[in-house]
């Protein structure tokens, strides 16, 4: 039997490792980055569509907000599950390259005090954002490249589980007035649900692609 590649060995220990430490705080600054992504994904979408980020916000408990002004609401409600998702599958396919990956993570160290120094707006969020940030950049700059490798399949691992879980568990599994899916049925009178449905069914295709892509 042929040995599957470190580049999908990889991430795919790390994403058994995070289940089994979800609840730990080793994982929690990756949860917290997760949060991130899917906020700045939220803002993103709406300075693509003509809109523009107001504020950003992150709390210790996992909570996010983006208040934007203008744009598409279609596809800003959409952009925040699925963003986080993609981000993590571009970071698992950038990553399949030890060479590159330092590169990565800088750029993704730099991308997140930017966005933290432009937009965040909370306490908790803006120390959180500077310290990754921060954190990020030395890692690229001051450590092996191999470390960066691990990290950034962390961040992709991380990302990509938790996409699929928040979705679930927001959307599936409890009925949430304040979720992403509940504002996009008031938008077009389509049940939250088969928001969710649509969304957990997109993000086990990608996560599917990324599998194959890394084989």
């Amino acid at each position: 039997m042929k040995t599957p590649p470190r580049r999908l060995l990889v991430p795919l220990a790390l994403a058994v490792a995070a289940l089994a430490l979800w609840d730990s705080f080793v994982v929690y600054p990756f949860r917290i980055f997760v949060v991130f992504l899917h906020e700045i994904s939220h803002g993103l979408a709406a300075v693509l569509t003509g809109g523009a980020i107001e504020a950003i916000g992150l709390r210790f408990d996992e909570g996010g907000v983006c208040r934007t002004r203008g744009g598409s609401a279609f596809l800003i409600l959409n952009a925040g599950y699925l963003g986080s998702l993609l981000w993590g599958a571009l970071f698992l396919i950038l990553g399949d390259r030890r060479t590159r990956a330092r590169s990565v993570i800088a750029a993704i160290g730099a991308f997140t005090l930017g966005a933290t120094l432009l937009y965040v707006r909370t306490l908790f969020g803006f120390v959180y954002g500077l310290a990754a940030g921060l954190a990020l950049v030395g890692v690229a700059g001051r450590l092996r490249p191999a470390v960066s490798e691990v990290l950034l399949a962390a961040i992709g691992s991380t990302s990509a589980l938790y996409a699929v879980w928040d979705i679930a568990s927001d959307v599936l599994f409890r009925h949430s007035n304040q979720s992403d899916a509940a504002a996009l049925a008031a938008l077009t009178g389509i049940p939250a649900i088969m928001w969710g449905v649509a969304w957990v069914a997109l993000s086990l295709g990608v996560l599917g692609y990324v599998l194959k892509r890394l084989a």
